[in-house]
């Protein structure tokens, strides 16, 4: 891959928020990104009915070419199907994205294949069992940079009750494949599924928390109003902060691999990962 396309890999670790805007609702662009959301997602899939793809993407290109275009990334519909094709020729006639969301991945040929045609980085989603079983394969994909997953597509095919203990832990297997594999291949961590309620603040709070302690990048957002929660929810706290600062600070200062903070045993596990969170 170019150093261009290296850049746009290297910084998807980096986005915490990624908001979702419908193709047929191109005047929320703005809004999404006044949202302070990390990245935009432009949907061409789900969120758009077959009747109106069309419009659509007329109305994508017309923003594209615009003298206020932001880059944006492009959820695409699923490899081998007629919209597809038609999501592959617009996003060739748009060099300015940021990249492509691939719906519904199952083969490694087929991110390939979007990566090759629109020389943009590649985030699969996995929505589907096969699409899970294959991911250790589509990890090895040429322009693959991440991996984010539809839970509530997942639960259809696998049959899982959603909304049963059984949803948590399918859901934490899910996390842990992704993770495992994104880590072993090289890739940025992966990106978590959507929080359906945007009402629940509390909730999606506990999500975020949950995620971000596994080692997951970031998360999918569907309204505005949960990028701030978002936000918020991965601040670490002061007490947190401090600790962190005097196990460094103790460090540099005695060269000691193992000591002791308030009672507790420091060693270099703890060490390194109070430098990432200061480093943050």
């Amino acid at each position: 891959m170019n150093s261009v396309i290296n850049n746009k890999i290297n910084t998807i670790s980096q986005n915490k928020t990624w908001l979702f805007v419908p193709a047929t609702r191109i005047d929320r662009v703005v809004k999404a990104f006044a949202s302070g959301a990390d990245a935009v997602i432009v949907d061409l899939e789900d969120a758009v009915a077959p009747e109106d793809k069309a419009s659509a993407r007329e109305a994508l290109q017309q923003y594209h070419d615009s003298a206020g275009y932001q880059p944006i990334w492009i959820r695409i519909n699923k490899a081998g199907s007629e919209e597809f094709f038609k999501d592959i020729v617009l996003c060739q006639k748009m060099p300015n994205l940021a990249g492509v969301f691939l719906a519904k991945a199952e083969q490694v040929d087929d991110i390939e294949s979007v990566h090759q045609l629109t020389n943009l980085p590649v985030i699969a989603l996995i929505e589907s069992a096969m699409g899970l079983y294959q991911i250790d394969s589509m990890a090895t994909a040429v322009g693959l940079a991440a991996f984010s997953y539809g839970f509530l597509d997942l639960c259809n095919d696998l049959q899982v009750q959603v909304g049963t203990p059984a949803t948590d832990i399918i859901a934490n297997q899910i996390r842990y494949q992704l993770i495992l594999t994104s880590k072993v291949h090289q890739l940025s961590s992966p990106i978590d599924t959507i929080y359906p309620d945007f009402n629940d603040e509390v909730g999606l709070s506990e999500r975020v928390q949950l995620w971000s302690q596994m080692g997951m990048s970031g998360m999918l957002c569907i309204h505005p109003k949960q990028v701030a929660v978002v936000q918020q929810a991965l601040q670490p706290t002061n007490g947190t902060l401090l600790f962190a600062q005097r196990v460094v600070e103790e460090y540099e200062r005695s060269g000691q691999a193992v000591f002791k903070i308030d009672g507790e045993m420091v060693d270099a596990p703890v060490i390194e990962r109070s430098r990432q969170l200061l480093a943050k």
